[in-house]
């Protein structure tokens, strides 16, 4: 389970911001999770409320996980598709030649203060 490590990334990171900001407490962190990042949401939401409730900063904050969809690109015949229902493998030209553009993500895309 690597949700552990990450949360202690986040918190860092939320820290780093909120003192910058001269923010006194966060009452949401919103994350955005890659559907294929190998981030399970509810072990994180798990792990953040028990890394979360150690700090002043951020006892009692929320921390709300919007997940990304997997989008794949396709160099065959330039087309996008869904990666989680067709994999790498394009389902309309069955080209190999493909790249993930969306999906992967672990990010924080906002941060609520109190």
């Amino acid at each position: 389970m690597h949700e552990l490590g990450i949360v202690f990334y986040i918190i860092k990171d939320v820290k780093k911001v909120a003192e910058e900001n001269k923010v006194k407490h966060v009452a949401k962190v919103v994350m955005n999770i890659g559907e294929v990042s190998t981030v399970v949401p509810d072990y994180l939401t798990d792990c953040w409320r028990w890394a979360a409730d150690k700090e002043d900063l951020l006892r009692g904050c929320e921390l709300e996980v919007i997940t990304t969809e997997a989008v794949t690109q396709c160099g065959g015949c330039g087309k996008t598709y869904a990666t989680v229902q067709h994999g790498r493998t394009c389902p309309h030209c069955q080209s190999g030649d493909t790249w993930l553009l969306t999906g992967n993500e672990v990010e924080i895309k906002e941060i609520v203060v109190s």
